[in-house]
């Protein structure tokens, strides 16, 4: 989670994409809550690639390292100080690199329930795709086990794009074939790719098998931010989820769900919901809002809103439906 998330601007100018909220509760976290969920099994650390210090800074760390102790994990916190890609990226975290270990990109989350299968040296995430000229692919073989991956095929190779989540049942494997990757400086796209690692060990024989997810929702850029946020309510209230009852302050003002809403916040003579996150600290006086994610410690006043993605301590006062606010701005 090393990138600066330029697409979400102007939101990821002040916070790191990762830690941007869905659902009020950070990306990377429910990624990696996602993840524990599906392998089923104890954690016994948890390594964060972060970026510059003075972006990456003690607030993010801190907020990672309470990610990973309340799954019962340590937390180790590596640093990529360059953007040489994501097969340097793990290599920065290369004294964890040992045992069965996940490798995962931290901007995007998914719906999956499946098990891992014992035979396969690693497993690499899939999503069946209408487009698969658009993604990185997987090509099988007639055991189903993966032996390319092909970059946007201009012919068809197969619908199963990779996500970004990788299993590895020795991940020192990894490791060996990467820092032969770099030693030899072998280079696509001006970087040293987790691909070109991933290909040595399918020449070595190992085996590697898909494990397909049910949804993958980007967090890439504003749009579909909000989309996401949408679909992760849509599975809270298809779980049943606690959190979605939530208890704010509300003066003559009602909810339609589903909605995640901190019980600090203020709601005076508005409607709101549904699919409306709203963090906390926040105050709505006269708001119609939909479909929209509010972080905290902001006041929205007088406005129509739906598709709106507002950020943190935030003054808006106006008639634009469709916005996109950054951190510490003021519209009256």
């Amino acid at each position: 989670m090393a990138g600066r998330g330029s697409r979400l601007r102007p939101h990821s100018l002040t916070v790191p994409k990762p830690l941007i909220p869905i659902a009020n509760q950070p990306i990377v976290h429910r990624l990696v809550t996602d993840i524990a969920r599906i392998l089923n099994e104890p954690i016994e650390e948890i390594a964060f690639i972060l970026g510059d210090p003075a972006f990456f800074g003690e607030y993010v760390v801190s907020s990672l390292k309470a990610l990973a102790h309340g799954l019962g994990a340590k937390a180790s916190i590596y640093r990529q100080l360059n953007p040489l890609g994501t097969g340097h990226a793990i290599m920065c975290a290369e004294p964890s690199l040992s045992g069965p270990a996940v490798v995962a990109y931290a901007d995007t989350l998914i719906r999956a329930d499946f098990q891992l299968d014992p035979e396969a040296d690693a497993v690499i995430w899939t999503k069946q795709v209408e487009h698969p000229e658009a993604y990185g692919v997987v090509k099988l073989n007639d055991n189903n086990e993966i032996i390319e991956l092909v970059e946007k095929p201009a012919t068809f190779v197969s619908d199963q794009a990779v996500i970004g989540i990788y299993y590895f049942k020795e991940i020192g494997h990894l490791k060996r074939e990467l820092q032969y990757v770099i030693d030899n400086e072998i280079i696509n796209g001006g970087e040293y790719q987790i691909n070109d690692g991933i290909k040595r060990m399918m020449a070595d024989d190992k085996i590697f098998k898909t494990g397909t997810v049910d949804e993958w929702m980007d967090c890439g850029n504003k749009n579909v931010a909000i989309e996401t946020n949408q679909r992760i309510m849509e599975f809270m209230a298809q779980d049943g989820s606690s959190e979605l009852d939530t208890e704010p302050k509300l003066i003559n003002s009602k909810i339609i769900p589903p909605c995640v809403i901190d019980p600090s916040v203020i709601i005076k003579d508005s409607t709101v919901g549904p699919y409306v996150s709203i963090g906390a600290g926040s105050q709505l006086d006269n708001v119609t809002i939909s479909n929209s994610l509010i972080q905290q410690d902001t006041l929205v006043k007088n406005a129509t809103l739906d598709e709106a993605m507002i950020g943190n301590h935030v003054h808006y006062d106006g008639k634009f439906t469709k916005i996109s606010i950054g951190d510490y701005s003021k519209m009256e």
